[in-house]
């Protein structure tokens, strides 16, 4: 997995590698890796650089600076460069190296019609007018010139991060910078993967400036196929059933069946030998039954069974199974909580309190709240509370689900999730996730059961992915039985190649993550 660090502590490191460097060597470093790729973009679309026209968008600070040594390289190429300045002055050293190498200023008021002609006549715009440091909205000459960009045709990298982004929340107030391609220099940023952002940073690049022996543990994890690779279980020669583990769901109601066999569904992909589904007599179970003739149905507690290794619960539930969910919580194997078990943790102090005694007898406890029910639970602190925050408070782990959904537990770092995409927004999806994770981790019992609900999301976008590609609007059942057909997939070797993988797609163009 990859580390993400917010802006303290990246200016941290860079000022102690500056200090064991020579001067400017860090912008120099990472100008000639922006200048790598903006000739392998600028030839991408041309296929060649002959009369290739970039156009650099600059501010003040040093992310001006980089983008303007990396005009410097463009230039030596042959390539026409032409830089707007957008802020009252230019990083000095690097306008001299930039018009030295036969760069030019665009020189005038900048006004509108300005900015449109050269953002219409470039094959390629580079955005360096603020960086990692800057808050707030972009004003005036900077924010007309990214709409000037924004709207051309021409192929746009972002310099460490597209301007108008947060970097540490992936916040835009106003307008913001709509990147194909952000070059990174140094570390990965929280905010180039954090809604609203994650629209608008396009393939980001990751170059290596020397700052990695500087950096600390990361404030966030990406969650890196490497990884999922290592938890997805496949039967041994020695295996039965039992010794595959036993997951068991509480799910469903009279109101909504279709919960429960969906929850189900995502329980019976996860590697496990057996599901036992909790019979409460509503006539659910024989609905279960019905799709999937391989469950078990059982009335009694299964809580004296020893097989079972884990729980799913709440999928269906109205606001009579508090019971229920007590019950469940009472175990003393990994559970898994969402839908309608969140909102009964909302309102019983009960619930909320045997929560944290089960911290007390070590065991897992997983809370899947979309943003409604995370407001629920968080109650008065409301939009203040943070998830670590809330982990810490319940002794559990937050999969708060969303764009970017994030995994979060009591200490340590936080993952981010890149594999999710839009298609996930859908009636039921969620349960077919606590179905997978709570399988996932009966079957996993000897890995860490962070990295194994981690890779249960991770798995679940990729599911969704897959079922986007089936050209029609996709629904909860399109995800559980891709989420299949991977794993069917996975048979034939794509685990081990997930080993090799050094993209990480989300969506389609957008999004991704690359290596260099």
């Amino acid at each position: 997995m990859r580390g993400l660090y917010p802006v303290e502590v990246v200016r941290e490191a860079e000022n102690a590698l500056m200090k064991r460097v020579p001067d400017g060597s860090l912008m120099q470093r990472a100008a000639r890796a922006i200048a790598v790729e903006c000739v392998r973009r600028v030839r991408e679309r041309r296929g060649r650089l002959v009369g290739a026209h970039v156009v650099l968008l600059v501010g003040s600070g040093n992310n001006g600076g980089d983008t303007l040594f990396a005009g410097a390289h463009l230039a030596h190429r042959g390539l026409s460069v032409r830089a707007i300045c957008v802020a009252s002055s230019c990083h000095d050293a690097g306008a001299r190296a930039f018009t030295a190498a036969g760069g030019r200023f665009v020189s005038g008021d900048l006004d509108p019609s300005t900015l449109e002609q050269e953002c219409v006549n470039a094959d390629l715009i580079v955005d360096g007018i603020v960086g990692i440091g800057a808050r707030g909205a972009l004003r005036d000459a900077a924010a007309h010139a990214v709409e000037m960009a924004n709207s051309s045709g021409a192929v746009r990298l972002a310099v460490d991060l597209p301007s108008g982004v947060d970097a540490d929340t992936g916040a835009i107030d106003g307008v913001g910078f709509d990147a194909d391609v952000t070059v990174t220099p140094g570390c990965l940023k929280p905010g180039l993967f954090l809604v609203p952002a994650r629209s608008h940073v396009g393939e980001v690049r990751l170059v290596d400036i020397g700052l990695q022996p500087e950096l600390p543990e990361p404030g966030y994890w990406l969650i890196d196929p490497v990884d999922v690779a290592d938890v997805v279980k496949k039967p041994k020669d020695n295996d039965h059933k039992y010794r595959r583990g036993a997951v068991a769901v509480a799910a469903g109601s009279r109101i909504y069946p279709g919960a429960a066999i969906l929850a189900v569904g995502g329980s019976r992909y996860s590697g496990v030998g057996m599901v036992r589904f909790l019979d409460r007599a509503d006539g659910v179970a024989e609905q279960v039954v019905s799709v999937y003739p391989d469950v078990v149905c059982d009335g009694s507690d299964l809580r004296s069974d020893a097989r079972v290794r884990a729980w799913a619960c709440g999928p269906g539930f109205t606001e009579s199974d508090a019971s229920t969910v007590q019950m469940v919580l009472s175990s003393d194997v990994p559970v898994v909580l969402d839908a309608g078990a969140l909102r009964s943790l909302a309102t019983d102090t009960e619930l909320r309190s045997e929560c944290r005694r089960r911290v007390e007898r070590g065991c897992t406890t997983v809370i899947t709240p979309h943003s409604g029910e995370f407001a629920l639970i968080a109650g008065a602190d409301g939009e203040a509370m943070t998830s670590q925050r809330l982990a810490r408070e319940l002794g559990v782990i937050v999969v708060r689900k969303g764009p970017g959904t994030t995994i979060t537990a009591a200490s340590g770092p936080s993952f981010i999730d890149t594999a999710g995409v839009p298609d996930l927004a859908c009636a039921g999806s969620g349960d077919v996730l606590t179905g997978l994770m709570a399988g996932m981790l009966a079957a996993r019992p000897d890995q860490d059961p962070l990295v194994v609900v981690t890779a249960a999301v991770w798995l679940h976008g990729v599911a969704a992915q897959r079922a986007g590609r089936r050209q029609r609007p996709v629904v909860a059942t399109d995800v559980r039985d891709c989420l299949a057909e991977w794993l069917a997939a996975d048979r034939g070797g794509d685990v081990e190649g997930l080993r090799g993988w050094r993209r990480l797609s989300v969506g389609r163009a957008r999004g991704s993550i690359c290596r260099r």
